[in-house]
């Protein structure tokens, strides 16, 4: 018999490092825990579930707990909390529906991913309030839906989840609202690059209202009231809360696991917590930012899906380390992409770290053939020509885009090496000098490079 490793939380990160365990060690015992009925399925595909793009439920999962067993030889323990951990003597306390009891472990995966944040605000409680973080939530929010035949939406906070479900709930025909406390929405992007995204919601008659923070909620049995800090008070049918999330670890309270600042659990670059046996990875952990090197937490999918394969690599001995979180995301809205990776103006500004900015458009693929888009392009880069970060918007295109300058970041890349990149070419997908190599041939003027 192989290692015992016990995995607390079954969602991505823990279901994708159970099965790298077992392609390597194909003897390893490994049990997960789940709090909820469902494993391994994509939270990021629950907007697009409540909207009816994803019309098949099944197509959420990437395997059921029964599957996970039979295919991967994988034991999965649904319904089952996990209430404390014993790292002295290498044990945990589980609840499930009909006992609490404890279970040794060679190793511990620590998974538990975050919760959504919901303030004391008054009326917070009521029924017609809800949020989205798992299936359960997306489930609750389609029936509501669909039997209380709702036909208006405030959705308090405007980040991904937010604005996903702004988008997705608007084509089902219903009026929606955004509301912001900050200046503007998704606070990834630079204000610069984000009004052209707020000039999208507002073109597809959605309604934001910025700076204007929530002061409490009234429930009137009909409808509910949400209370601004300005006065305004917003009617709608019910509200959708998307400000934020917070690791879910009250079970690590006296466990000895060490916590950052915020709450996050402190990994090294093994993902290691302080324990040589116990790791942590996903939206609970605090990782470092791959561009400035300072302490943070991205609470995405491809960071999840790389810390797991490095968690699996150390527990069975192959050496491997976690460099940083580079943040790359992209959005839907409506006809726009948008796609953004490294760090940003504000986390620059912030850190201290100086910066050069450079703009320019382009186009998707070659203007003679229909179809070709505009793409905005927002490149950040070092005075020696480092790339720091970028934004870029578009109808078509931006995800490659996004993806290209991902890449040169995590290799050190310059906007040298993005002018004299070889891309792909044909018509229909690009121009022979990309928008990647026209930003980077305009970043190296700016630079006064000799080489350009």
């Amino acid at each position: 018999m192989g290692k015992k490793i016990l995995i607390v939380g079954g969602s991505a990160g823990g279901a994708a490092t159970a099965t790298r365990l077992k392609r390597i060690d194909p003897t390893a015992e490994i049990i997960i825990y789940e709090k909820t009925p469902y494993i391994s399925y994509s939270s990021c595909a629950l907007p697009y579930f409540i909207g009816n793009l994803v019309e098949d439920r099944r197509k959420i999962f990437v395997k059921t707990p029964t599957e996970m067993e039979e295919e991967n030889n994988i034991k999965v323990k649904i319904n089952s909390e996990i209430i404390s951990i014993d790292t002295m003597n290498n044990l945990i306390t589980v609840k499930d529906k009909d006992s609490i009891y404890t279970n040794d472990y060679d190793y511990l995966v620590i998974s538990p991913g975050a919760k959504p944040s919901k303030p004391d605000f008054p009326g917070i409680e009521s029924p017609k309030i809800f949020t989205l973080r798992n299936v359960p939530d997306a489930d609750k929010i389609k029936q509501y839906i669909n039997k209380a035949y709702v036909k208006s939406v405030a959705i308090v906070g405007g980040g991904y989840i937010g604005i996903e479900m702004a988008e997705n709930l608007k084509n089902l025909g219903i009026r929606v609202t955004v509301v912001q406390s900050s200046a503007h929405i998704l606070p990834p992007f630079d204000f610069d690059m984000v009004e052209l995204i707020e000039e999208e919601l507002k073109s597809n008659e959605v309604k934001l209202i910025l700076s204007d923070p929530v002061k409490a909620f009234y429930d009137n049995g009909d409808i509910i009231e949400t209370t601004l800090t300005s006065g305004v008070k917003l009617n709608s049918d019910i509200v959708i809360l998307s400000i934020g999330i917070k690791p879910d670890i009250s079970f690590l309270n006296g466990s000895g696991i060490e916590l950052g600042e915020k709450g996050h659990i402190l990994v090294n670059s093994k993902m290691q917590t302080n324990f040589n046996n116990v790791f942590a990875l996903g939206d609970a952990v605090e990782t470092l930012d791959l561009v400035s090197g300072f302490k943070t937490n991205i609470a995405l999918a491809s960071p999840a899906a790389r810390q797991a394969d490095i968690v699996a690599n150390n527990i069975m001995g192959i050496e491997d380390f976690y460099k940083g979180s580079l943040g790359s995301a992209l959005i839907k809205v409506f006809e726009l992409t948008c796609g953004c990776t490294g760090d940003n103006e504000k986390n620059l500004k912030k850190y201290n770290i100086p910066y050069k900015v450079i703009y320019t458009e382009g186009h998707s693929s070659a203007s003679a053939y229909p179809g070709s888009k505009v793409i905005k392009f927002k490149l950040i880069f070092s005075e020696n020509g480092k790339i720091l970060g970028a934004q870029i918007l578009g109808e078509a295109g931006v995800d490659k885009r996004t993806d290209i300058i991902a890449t040169l970041i995590s290799l050190g890349g310059t906007v040298f090496d993005a002018a004299k990149l070889q891309l792909a070419y044909a018509p229909p997908y690009s121009t022979p000098t990309d928008i990647i190599n026209i930003v980077g041939l305009k970043a190296s003027k700016k630079l006064k490079s000799k080489n350009f």
